[in-house]
């Protein structure tokens, strides 16, 4: 199968209100921003310039980020995560929707020497062209885009849990799945289609250490999966600690683990 077998992006279910809760963010998946090092360097941001962290949830990388130039605007789409950012003392955090950032007045002017995501952009299935042009307006001309996200297979022993759990109660798991995972050719042609000279693409397999179980990473990140059961807790619950059941291999001695694989890039604005 090719990396682009699976990355088509299609519409999702509107979620009805804000399902990020920061206080789970911080119990089960603190080590996402943990291990944003990498994608930091990759940037290696430069003591004068503005940069804009784009999905930056609670804001443990912005704060590393303005340190190490004069000023950073995290957005997120998610008013929980963005509360969370400023009480973290985040100096300039705002709710902005990444499929928004193309229209927004104030950020979408070119003022930007660089835009860094981490952890974001697979959560933007949608539109994902839309962020990327958004994300072109925000820059300055030479200006650039530095990321990582989910690639290609990313978390695909859960996922596939989590489809078949759906698919024997009767949902289309499609209709809930919320994550665009593209490979190297998919993202590379979206970045040059929309005016960005890709310098580095990659995919990098990740075995990542949870903090908590795999029950806990999908209350955490699952949760739209977990829609057609709001009603029903009993079922919600069952449905999470099957799949988990069902993964008896991801943990090593007690200590659960996940596949995640990376999509980090580097892109300038031609």
């Amino acid at each position: 199968m090719s990396d682009t077998a699976a990355s088509v992006p299609t519409t999702t279910p509107a979620a009805s209100d804000d399902k990020w809760s920061s206080q789970m963010y911080s119990k089960h998946a603190s080590f996402v921003p943990a291990l944003g090092a990498p994608v930091v360097q990759l940037l290696a941001p430069q003591p004068h310039e503005r940069i804009l962290d784009l999905g930056a949830g609670d804001g443990v990388l912005t704060l590393d980020l303005e340190k190490q130039c004069q000023s950073v605007v995290a957005i997120d789409s998610s008013a929980d995560m963005i509360e969370a950012a400023r009480k973290n003392g985040c100096r300039d955090a705002q709710v902005v929707d990444g499929y928004d950032l193309v229209d927004h007045k104030e950020l979408a002017n070119e003022q930007f020497d660089a835009v860094f995501s981490s952890a974001a952009l697979h959560w933007m299935k949608k539109d994902p062209v839309r962020v990327i042009q958004g994300v072109h307006k925000c820059l300055k001309p030479g200006g650039r885009f530095v990321a990582e996200c989910g690639g290609y297979m990313n978390v695909a022993e859960v996922r596939t849990g989590l489809h078949w759990a759906l698919r024997n109660r009767g949902y289309n798991p499609d209709e809930y799945d919320p994550w665009f995972f593209p490979g190297v050719q998919t993202y590379r042609k979206m970045l040059e289609e929309q005016g960005f000279r890709v310098e580095s693409i990659e995919l990098i397999p990740r075995l990542t250490k949870l903090n908590t179980d795999v029950a806990g990473w999908i209350d955490t990140f699952g949760f739209s999966f977990l829609r057609p059961f709001e009603g029903d807790a009993e079922e919600r619950r069952k449905v999470i600690e099957e799949v988990q059941a069902n993964l008896p291999f991801s943990a090593d001695d007690g200590v659960w683990h996940i596949m995640y694989q990376r999509l980090r890039f580097k892109a300038v604005k031609a």
